[in-house]
Protein backbone atom coordinates (compact mmCIF):
# COMPACT_ATOMS: atom_id res chain seq x y z
CA UNK A 1 0.00 0.00 0.00
CA UNK A 2 2.78 2.57 0.71
CA UNK A 3 4.18 1.60 -2.66
CA UNK A 4 1.11 2.77 -4.39
CA UNK A 5 1.01 6.14 -2.25
CA UNK A 6 4.84 6.94 -3.51
CA UNK A 7 3.79 5.58 -7.24
CA UNK A 8 1.62 8.26 -6.75
CA UNK A 9 3.31 11.12 -5.35
CA UNK A 10 6.41 10.83 -8.23
CA UNK A 11 3.93 10.62 -10.91
CA UNK A 12 1.69 13.24 -9.62
CA UNK A 13 4.83 15.38 -8.69
CA UNK A 14 6.16 14.89 -12.58
CA UNK A 15 2.91 15.94 -14.32
CA UNK A 16 3.14 18.77 -12.19
CA UNK A 17 6.57 19.60 -12.44
CA UNK A 18 6.03 19.72 -16.24
CA UNK A 19 3.53 22.42 -15.62
CA UNK A 20 6.06 24.66 -13.51
CA UNK A 21 8.46 24.22 -16.26
CA UNK A 22 5.88 25.21 -19.13
CA UNK A 23 5.03 28.42 -16.93
CA UNK A 24 8.45 29.04 -15.83
CA UNK A 25 9.62 29.41 -19.54
CA UNK A 26 7.22 30.27 -21.42
CA UNK A 27 4.27 33.23 -21.65
CA UNK A 28 1.39 31.03 -21.65
CA UNK A 29 -1.22 32.06 -19.34
CA UNK A 30 -2.71 29.38 -17.03
CA UNK A 31 -5.78 28.70 -19.28
CA UNK A 32 -3.82 27.67 -21.83
CA UNK A 33 -1.39 25.66 -19.58
CA UNK A 34 -4.63 23.54 -18.56
CA UNK A 35 -6.37 23.25 -22.01
CA UNK A 36 -2.80 22.12 -23.52
CA UNK A 37 -2.40 19.53 -20.48
CA UNK A 38 -6.11 18.32 -21.03
CA UNK A 39 -6.00 18.02 -24.21
CA UNK A 40 -3.00 16.11 -24.17
CA UNK A 41 -4.13 13.85 -21.16
CA UNK A 42 -7.14 13.34 -23.90
CA UNK A 43 -4.71 12.64 -26.96
CA UNK A 44 -2.62 10.18 -25.15
CA UNK A 45 -5.71 8.08 -23.86
CA UNK A 46 -6.78 7.91 -27.79
CA UNK A 47 -3.90 6.19 -28.51
CA UNK A 48 -3.74 3.85 -25.55
CA UNK A 49 -0.72 5.43 -23.51
CA UNK A 50 -2.78 6.94 -20.81
CA UNK A 51 -4.04 4.00 -19.21
CA UNK A 52 -0.96 2.16 -18.14
CA UNK A 53 0.26 5.71 -16.42
CA UNK A 54 -3.01 5.31 -14.39
CA UNK A 55 -2.94 1.60 -13.53
CA UNK A 56 0.69 2.17 -12.49
CA UNK A 57 0.40 5.55 -9.97
CA UNK A 58 -3.67 5.73 -9.82
CA UNK A 59 -4.91 9.02 -8.59
CA UNK A 60 -1.42 10.54 -9.42
CA UNK A 61 -2.16 10.24 -13.17
CA UNK A 62 -5.98 10.62 -12.98
CA UNK A 63 -6.33 13.44 -10.20
CA UNK A 64 -4.41 15.63 -12.59
CA UNK A 65 -6.38 18.12 -15.21
CA UNK A 66 -5.01 15.50 -18.05
CA UNK A 67 -6.81 12.78 -16.09
CA UNK A 68 -9.65 14.70 -16.99
CA UNK A 69 -8.96 14.64 -20.90
CA UNK A 70 -8.40 10.89 -19.75
CA UNK A 71 -11.74 10.55 -17.93
CA UNK A 72 -13.40 12.38 -21.45
CA UNK A 73 -11.86 9.91 -23.93
CA UNK A 74 -12.81 6.97 -22.02
CA UNK A 75 -16.08 7.73 -21.69
CA UNK A 76 -16.58 8.63 -25.17
CA UNK A 77 -14.65 5.15 -26.56
CA UNK A 78 -16.80 3.34 -23.73
CA UNK A 79 -20.19 5.09 -24.99
CA UNK A 80 -19.37 4.60 -28.90
CA UNK A 81 -18.93 0.98 -28.12
CA UNK A 82 -22.34 0.54 -26.32
CA UNK A 83 -24.37 3.06 -28.41
CA UNK A 84 -22.84 4.46 -31.38
CA UNK A 85 -21.76 7.47 -32.33
CA UNK A 86 -24.36 9.29 -29.97
CA UNK A 87 -22.87 6.96 -27.00
CA UNK A 88 -19.94 8.76 -27.95
CA UNK A 89 -21.05 12.16 -27.13
CA UNK A 90 -22.70 11.10 -23.92
CA UNK A 91 -20.36 8.97 -22.69
CA UNK A 92 -17.58 11.67 -22.06
CA UNK A 93 -20.12 13.63 -20.55
CA UNK A 94 -21.37 10.73 -18.17
CA UNK A 95 -18.16 10.10 -17.11
CA UNK A 96 -16.86 13.22 -16.05
CA UNK A 97 -20.39 14.50 -14.74
CA UNK A 98 -19.58 14.04 -10.77
CA UNK A 99 -16.59 15.99 -11.38
CA UNK A 100 -17.74 18.62 -12.87
CA UNK A 101 -20.62 18.78 -10.38
CA UNK A 102 -18.12 18.51 -7.12
CA UNK A 103 -16.32 21.42 -8.89
CA UNK A 104 -19.26 24.10 -9.45
CA UNK A 105 -20.81 23.18 -6.39
CA UNK A 106 -17.62 23.42 -4.18
CA UNK A 107 -16.84 26.36 -6.19
CA UNK A 108 -19.93 28.19 -5.20
CA UNK A 109 -19.56 27.32 -1.47
CA UNK A 110 -16.34 29.43 -1.28
CA UNK A 111 -17.55 32.19 -3.51
CA UNK A 112 -20.02 32.18 -0.98
CA UNK A 113 -17.79 31.99 2.09
CA UNK A 114 -15.04 34.47 0.90
CA UNK A 115 -14.96 37.79 -0.47
CA UNK A 116 -13.10 38.20 -3.55
CA UNK A 117 -10.68 40.71 -4.17
CA UNK A 118 -9.11 42.09 -7.31
CA UNK A 119 -5.03 42.25 -7.34
CA UNK A 120 -3.18 45.67 -7.20
CA UNK A 121 -0.81 46.02 -9.47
Amino acid sequence: MLLAFVKAFVVGGLICMIGQVVINFTHLTNGKILVIFLIGGAILQGFGLYQPLVDFAGAGASIPISGFGYSLVKGAVEGAEKQGVMGAFFGGLKATALGVSVAIVFSYIVALLFTPKTKKM
